[in-house]
């Protein structure tokens, strides 16, 4: 019988040349793993960390793996098994790191996205997180990259970065709004669904400093779907974390699947597509602000670079304080809950270095990090008050003024339960 990579990497293969369904149907007459196979055909049936096999561990660490999740997702179920809460998972992949028998697997979202891109009708748009840049080689530009998103079958490619910059722009605007003494802070950052997840569900107390954003992913795919209504959205990043965000039930529908570097890595490499190779495809509307997402402390310097550019003269200036991995972060906040304070402004990051640092990233952090800042450095404008591009998109969505962020309600504002 089949392991799941084996399968996994057979199924690929097929949905790659577009014959998929004759595929499952062979190996529906062979011996094989029906879990298997429905997890890797319908993963959205699934949590974002699938186990594979039965445990073969002692009992001790079986009881250890349980607790030692932050989200309380890990239990032992009737067989004696450790299972994933699907609705508590939120895919830190932490799990993954410290399961003793290598039973534990991230859930992969090619085969229904592959089949998607091949036989949809309407538009399928790759967007591309902040950290891409030099994911796949030094040598691959914003353009080549798009034109390889093209080669697989993509209508497009959307850098999710012009999304960060609006985000950017309604958390400064929000903080000039709220931050009025030396009392007041606010918690970000919204592209983070680790860090959401940790204030949501173990520092809930925390939530009303938190301003209601969506993450950019979620942001690019709702303009994507509503400047183009029947188009598919395919969110293509380091972080297994997002695969869960898509999935939460005030968010689902708007990103159609999620992908990971490598797995898109995988896609490149069985179709035989280089990267470096491909034709210049330039498009880039995207500010310093957006692009340095992708690392710790880029949210924070974003956020402060925008509240300087639309209140010059503010009495009570940003102090940012950022965290990155888990441990550092529940570290933060509490030390805030103790009241020790000396910020107005904290970034959480799940991942060690941001998002660079996330467990899907093909480049380390160190390099990922320097990347990152270079690109930014490139953009042409600063933050995004300077960007026209972000002005005439919210006007294309009936947002007349940048201020009108602070009232909007539907497209770039989520409600915390």
């Amino acid at each position: 019988m089949e392991s799941f990579q084996d399968l996994y990497n057979r199924l690929t293969k097929a949905a790659l040349e577009n014959k998929m369904g004759a595929e499952v149907e062979k190996i529906e007459q062979e011996p094989y793993n029906p879990h298997h196979l429905d997890c890797l055909l319908n993963p959205k049936n699934h949590p974002v960390i699938i186990r594979t096999d039965d445990c073969d561990c002692s009992e001790k660490q079986k009881e250890a793996c349980a607790s030692n999740c932050l989200f309380d997702a890990l239990y032992k179920d009737e067989s004696g098994n450790i299972s994933i809460n699907k609705d508590l998972c939120v895919g830190c992949a932490d799990c993954i790191d410290n399961c003793h028998a290598k039973k534990l697997t991230a859930s992969k979202d090619i085969l229904p996205a592959l089949e998607a891109i091949h036989n949809s009708k309407v538009p399928v748009y790759a967007m591309i997180a902040p950290a891409f840049i030099n994911q796949y080689s030094s040598d691959v530009t914003p353009g080549k990259l798009r034109s390889a998103f093209k080669q697989i079958g993509f209508t497009g490619m959307i850098e999710v970065a012009l999304f960060a910059d609006i985000l950017t722009l309604k958390e400064a605007l929000e903080f000039d709004k709220n931050i009025q003494n030396e009392k007041d802070f606010q918690l970000t950052s919204c592209c983070c669904p680790m860090w959401i997840a940790m204030l949501k569900k173990v520092y809930n107390q925390l939530m009303p400093h938190v301003p209601g954003s969506v993450s950019p992913m979620i942001a690019c795919a709702r303009v994507a779907k509503i400047l183009h209504p029947d188009a598919l959205t395919v969110f293509i990043g380091p972080c297994l974390a997002k695969k869960a965000e898509a999935r939460e039930k005030d968010l689902v529908g708007d990103v159609d699947y999620v992908l990971t570097f490598k797995e898109v890595q995988n896609i490149f490499d069985a179709m035989g597509i280089v990267p470096s190779e491909m034709e210049e495809s330039e498009k880039e509307h995207s500010s310093k602000a957006g692009r340095i997402y992708a690392r710790t402390g880029g949210v924070s310097e974003a956020v402060e670079s925008t509240i300087k550019a639309i209140n010059p003269n503010r009495k009570i200036n940003i102090r940012t304080k950022q965290a990155d991995g888990v441990v550092a972060c529940k570290a933060m906040i509490n030390e805030l809950m103790a009241g020790k304070m000396d910020a107005n402004f904290y970034e959480g990051m799940g991942c060690k270095g941001g998002c660079v640092g996330g467990p899907k990233a093909i480049i380390g952090v160190e390099a990922g990090t320097k990347k990152v800042n270079a690109y930014g450095e490139e953009a042409e404008y600063k933050n995004p008050v300077e960007n026209p591009y972000v002005i005439e998109l919210l006007d294309r969505l009936g947002l007349s003024t940048i201020e009108s962020l602070l009232e909007e309600t539907d497209i770039f504002t989520r409600h915390f339960n």
